[in-house]
């Protein structure tokens, strides 16, 4: 197999100083224009501009003096091509100060395994800023990598949100339990609308209502057993998972056609009333709070995290999350000059991603009033209440048994597979990456 080479196109943001010519010829050449040590480079996919935003910010506002010591530079990447290029600068010794985490963690573990990823937890409580982080987000990195080696420039929490004027409308109580969940779906089916929106085209929203059910009935290391080979999920245990979310499409719960029902029309259903309650991430804020799109008004939204299985060992409290776009930091490229900028990072960036972009990072916000929509604060205050959390149902598979889930979560509840055969078709594809 030929030697992997770098991505030919991209685009570099200088921040406080150009990069010349030949700087770039050399990077193109195999080198990485932002893996020199005398600047705080920053290698992320080209498709997030939020972060670049607000580290732009940043370097001109409250960590300027960082930034004059060691100049903030960007280089994006298309997301197809930042695997390979993690490998190779990894190989090379030449990873920028910081850099996008993968898509997948297995890439990102193999590069801590090498040395290559800053141990975030000892450096930052080093500089005194580790208490700047959320807890909920270290928890969530950590189930994820197994430390503390990527920072949560963004950090999303998953639930329930519902439509309070539905609910009030039909005697409706927020529900605590899985029982209460499916009755509340009832009388919303009884009301005329769909109880749950969800696209059913990209799967994983469905399986992450899969995952739910397992974490609260299992408890939240019930996929790291499976992960680790303890569990499989053909036992019975996590079959009742799949089982449970393939009764709420036995009963219509998901609507006509779930399996065509894409993300922006899910969302759709749920602001303009035709759906009671939408499973999804915080990152769908954005959403909610645009008038244009919102037409049940960002008032009538209110949150609920997925409820307990009676007699469950999970509990409510642990929440669903994910940290968004990871960015881990160079070990080889770490120096005074890195250091400030990290703590000038870790005491202003939660205030900064939230007063000028409107998004969440795992960072704290501290003392600064930020003004933001009510509904945003609501989920800032759920982070900030929140000390324990649990992944996504795919997190910890491979790329085939992923794509193996989420083709087939829509099968899964229009009854066109058992509960058995889905979780038996992933299993299969996780037991043949071993």
């Amino acid at each position: 197999m030929d030697a992997p080479s770098l991505p030919r196109a991209r685009r570099l943001i200088p921040v406080a100083a150009s990069v010349s010519v030949i700087a770039l010829l050399a990077a193109c050449a195999g080198g990485s224009s932002t893996g020199g040590d005398n600047t705080f480079g920053l290698l992320v996919n080209d498709d997030n501009q939020i972060v670049q935003d607000a580290l732009t910010s940043l370097s001109a506002g409250a960590c300027t003096e960082a930034n004059e010591a060691l100049p903030l530079e960007i280089e994006t990447v298309p997301q197809s091509g930042l695997d390979q290029q993690l490998q190779l600068l990894g190989g090379q010794d030449a990873l920028p100060a910081q850099f996008a985490a993968s898509g997948s963690p297995a890439v990102t573990k193999d590069l801590d395994e090498a040395g290559h990823t800053l141990d975030l937890e000892a450096t930052l409580t080093e500089l005194g800023v580790i208490d700047d982080i959320e807890p909920a987000a270290l928890s969530t990195i950590e189930n994820l990598y197994g430390g503390f080696i990527v920072l949560p420039y963004q950090f999303n929490i998953e639930g329930v949100w519902y439509n309070k004027q539905l609910f009030a409308d039909n005697g409706i109580e927020v529900p605590q339990t899985w029982d209460e969940l499916t009755e509340a779906a009832a009388l919303l089916q009884e009301a005329g609308v769909t109880p749950l929106s969800a696209s059913g085209e990209q799967g994983w929203p469905i399986t992450r209502l899969i995952s739910g059910y397992v974490y609260r009935s299992l408890g939240p290391d019930a996929l790291e057993k499976v992960a680790d080979g303890g569990a499989k999920l053909t036992d019975p245990e996590y079959v009742e998972a799949a089982q449970a979310v393939a009764d709420l499409g036995a009963s219509g719960y998901f609507g006509q056609g779930v399996g065509s029902i894409d993300y922006d029309t899910a969302v759709s259903q749920f602001l303009t009333g035709s759906a009671g309650m939408f499973y999804m991430g915080s990152w769908a804020l954005g959403a909610f709070n645009d008038p244009a799109q919102n037409q049940i008004g960002a008032e009538n939204i209110g949150f609920f995290p997925l409820p307990e299985v009676a007699g469950g060992a999970g509990s409510a409290d642990q929440v669903p999350a994910n940290v968004g776009l990871p960015i881990a930091v160079s070990a080889e490229a770490y120096t005074d000059e890195t250091g400030a900028w990290l703590s000038c990072i870790a005491e202003n960036y939660g205030a900064t991603s939230l007063g000028d972009q409107g998004t969440i990072s795992g960072f704290t916000v501290g003392d600064e009033a930020v003004e933001v929509p009510a509904l945003t604060q609501s989920v800032q205050d759920t982070i900030a209440a929140t000390t324990e959390t649990t992944l996504w149902f795919e997190a910890l598979f491979g790329a085939k048994a992923t794509t193996t889930s989420q083709q087939n979560a829509a099968p899964l509840v229009s009854g066109s597979i058992s509960a058995e055969d889905f979780m038996a078709m992933v299993q299969a594809d996780l037991d043949a990456d071993k």
